[in-house]
């Protein structure tokens, strides 16, 4: 597939000269960094966004910019409440997006957390794992049939995938000691093996997923977990690596860089070409089996064999088959 855009291209680059009114799109984590500019990016050319946040008083406020874009275009723009980390609030927000039986073109799970000290959700999963992956699983299983032909599951992931896979025998960590870098890293390879299996289940139907990775961005909330110690550890261990490897540094994106993957891959990319991969940088990555956080994605993250393992626990995990 020939791409012009790349690491640089921002999502007002990808969307030049769209128009995508009549499009209907759905965005989690529509509150702050990347939420925001994803949901800004497609409302400002005509597109339809409800933005899904835990905190609606929060997200009201944040998002005055989205609205003044849907404005401007012919677009729109609705908050609708949303906390992965409660399957209750999940099934809610699901209950609510049916009862109003509006279609979407695209899913974007853009929420997530990164690295907080060890804990649980609502309903006893590792916060990481429950928030990231099973929120999602079951939300987006809850209103698959809102997607309209053609439409598009786009899954924020990370090149945080490269340090786990899922532990499917122990997920919530309760029979190995937590670190918060595993416990992202499997969640990110969760929501890799989330998109490859939808996609597999829905591409007859013409419904196709991918998995995206935004690139390193400190301006988001993600990293409110860490000090500027943290984050500056966590780099020069990175940074030691590449060298190691004999890549180039660690190269920072902006909140509107880091957007622009997910957009290409929800309104862009062709279906075909990006269905059931993961892409970075506005394009379908490598497959890289080497160690380390680097271009390129991990083999387990796009086992299908591991993709199936993973839906059954999910299943499992949240008490219902789909």
């Amino acid at each position: 597939m020939t791409n012009a855009f790349g690491a640089t291209s921002t999502t007002d680059d990808v969307l030049a000269g769209l128009d995508l009114r009549g499009k209907r799109v759905l965005v989690t984590g529509a509150s702050a960094g990347l939420g925001i500019e994803t949901c800004r990016a497609l409302a400002a050319r005509g597109a339809d966004v409800v933005g899904a946040a835990r905190d609606l008083a929060k997200a009201e406020v944040t998002t005055a910019a989205v609205r003044a874009a849907a404005s401007a275009s012919g677009g729109s723009f609705a908050l609708v409440e949303l906390d992965l980390a409660s399957l209750a609030s999940v099934r809610a927000c699901a209950a609510a997006l049916n009862a109003q039986g509006q279609g979407f073109d695209a899913i974007i799970t853009n929420a997530g957390v990164m690295a907080p000290p060890f804990g649980h959700t609502a309903d006893g999963f590792e916060t990481q794992f429950g928030t990231n992956h099973l929120g999602h699983f079951l939300l987006v299983n809850h209103i698959t049939g809102l997607i309209r032909e053609g439409g598009r599951l786009v899954s924020l992931s990370s090149s945080g995938h490269r340090l786990a896979d899922v532990d499917l025998e122990d997920p919530n960590f309760e029979r190995s000691a937590y670190d918060p870098w595993v416990g992202y890293g499997r969640s990110k390879t969760a929501n890799i093996l989330f998109a490859v299996e939808f996609d597999a289940r829905h591409r007859e139907r013409g419904i196709r997923a991918t998995a995206v990775h935004p690139g390193v961005i400190w301006e988001t909330e993600l990293s409110r977990h860490m000090s500027e110690d943290e984050k500056q550890a966590l780099v020069g261990s990175i940074e030691a690596g590449l060298a190691a490897a004999g890549q180039p540094p660690l190269a920072y994106k902006s909140i509107a860089q880091g957007a622009a993957t997910s957009v290409w891959s929800a309104v862009v990319a062709s279906a075909d070409a990006v269905g059931g991969l993961y892409c970075e940088d506005c394009h379908v990555a490598h497959v890289e089996e080497l160690e380390g956080i680097r271009a390129g994605v991990r083999p387990y993250a796009l086992d299908r064999e591991r993709a199936k393992a993973l839906w059954a626990l999910s299943e499992r995990l949240v008490g219902e088959q789909f």
